[in-house]
């Protein structure tokens, strides 16, 4: 299957990269529980410079962060420190001071409310607390404005300071109740999330390359982001990186780092939580992280109101999709051949994974453009998850 897989996939790389628009450069690998049976590079790191992309190439892996985050708080559960049904505040107070958004006035002066009900630790890790991302509110984006809140890739607390679109556990909102729940870590561990995770999710699975604050020897592997016009041409933006260091370690999307560093964690999860060098997770823990939390609640797609950082989408159009502690789930089977009930997500610069515990595989796909959802990489992170399965059901 490896030999045959290798092939196919090494295609559609280059493919990708050498298609006119397409991407500059990409990184993907697959994974079985024992570790990788494909791993593939092609393209560049920047558009016009030589340094070709490499399977070691740093990425700014954005949301794909909120899953090692949410790994954080339920190693917490475990030890009986928190309970998903605490009210947030209780840790981190600001969040007390949260109203919903009911409009504007005439002289565009947002209008709030109390909430009628107190967002819990449960609510941020399935984005049923009400908070968005502005790059996906109209509504958001004028309040955020009205109010001179920072950009959230500012990686500043006064980012995070924010405004709900609903009352907590109305309906599934995508935004950066993950970033809180990193706060949350904070408080009850009594140190930076980065060195939370440091010490007890990348020690453990030799995750060596993943960071907030990169060292110097990542920095030197980094990947440029790319900017997509409206006319289709790419623009490496170099400067376009997140603070080093951040004012804030932010949970929800804050972490650069290697694709094959995250293949330790996926393989952590196949492993019902074990790592190289111990356990991360209980068993029990990372099937309670594997099943749907929404109950009757759907996730799904999403409305850009910053074209320049997202397109509007959704995955697999049609099909239902629900959420866990901290994964987006399929309900039903997903074209590419992924069976219900498994876990995927995806970042920003257009970096996407899943999980398949039931056949014991997963998969990442990483370029490093904006918008999200770009139509010269994620047709090639669909075409890859394909190749995967069809390889799988082959004699």
């Amino acid at each position: 299957m490896a030999q045959s897989l290798t092939h196919i996939a090494d295609d559609i790389l280059n493919a990708t990269v050498s298609r006119a628009g397409g991407a500059p450069g990409v990184v993907a690998m697959a994974t079985n529980k024992t570790g990788n049976y494909y791993e593939g590079a092609a393209g560049v790191r920047e558009l016009g410079q030589a340094q070709a992309m490499t399977k070691d190439s740093v990425m700014l892996l954005a949301s794909c962060t909120k899953a090692l985050t949410g790994v954080a708080l339920m190693q917490l559960v475990e030890e009986g420190k928190v309970s998903l049904d605490d009210v947030a505040r209780d840790y981190a107070p600001e969040i007390g001071k949260f109203e919903v958004l009911e409009g504007f006035d005439s002289n565009g002066e947002p209008r709030t409310r109390k909430p009628r009900t107190e967002i819990t630790l449960n609510h941020l890790m399935l984005h049923t607390s009400g908070m968005c991302y502005d790059f996906f509110s109209e509504d958001l984006l004028r309040y955020r404005t009205a109010r001179n809140v920072p950009s959230i890739l500012s990686c500043t607390f006064a980012a995070v300071q924010d405004v709900l679109l609903h009352d907590p556990g109305e309906r599934w909102t995508y935004g950066c109740g993950i970033d809180w729940v990193g706060r949350v870590v904070e408080e009850l561990r009594g140190k930076r999330l980065g060195d939370v995770l440091a010490e007890r999710v990348f020690a453990p699975l030799e995750m060596t390359d993943t960071a907030f604050n990169m060292s110097e020897v990542m920095r030197a592997r980094l990947a440029t982001i790319h900017l997509r016009s409206p006319d289709g041409t790419l623009t490496p933006n170099p400067d376009m990186r997140l603070p080093q260091p951040p004012e804030m370690d932010m949970g929800g999307h804050g972490l650069y780092g290697t694709i094959g560093d995250y293949m330790k964690f996926i393989r952590m999860i196949l492993n019902d939580g074990n790592g190289p060098q111990g356990r991360v997770l209980k068993a029990q823990t990372v099937e309670q992280m594997a099943r749907n939390g929404l109950g009757d609640l759907k996730s799904g797609a999403w409305t850009s109101s910053n074209p320049q950082l997202a397109n509007s989408g959704d995955f697999f159009p049609g099909l239902a999709k629900s959420w866990s502690y901290t994964f987006q789930v399929n309900d039903a089977p997903a074209p590419t051949g992924r069976p219900a009930g498994q876990l995927s997500w995806a970042g920003l610069a257009n970096t996407y994974y899943w999980i398949d515990r039931l056949n014991g595989i997963g998969g990442m796909w990483s370029s490093q453009i904006l918008p999200f959802q770009d139509i010269g990489s994620y047709p090639g992170y669909v075409e890859f998850e394909s190749a995967v399965y069809r390889e799988l059901d082959s004699p």
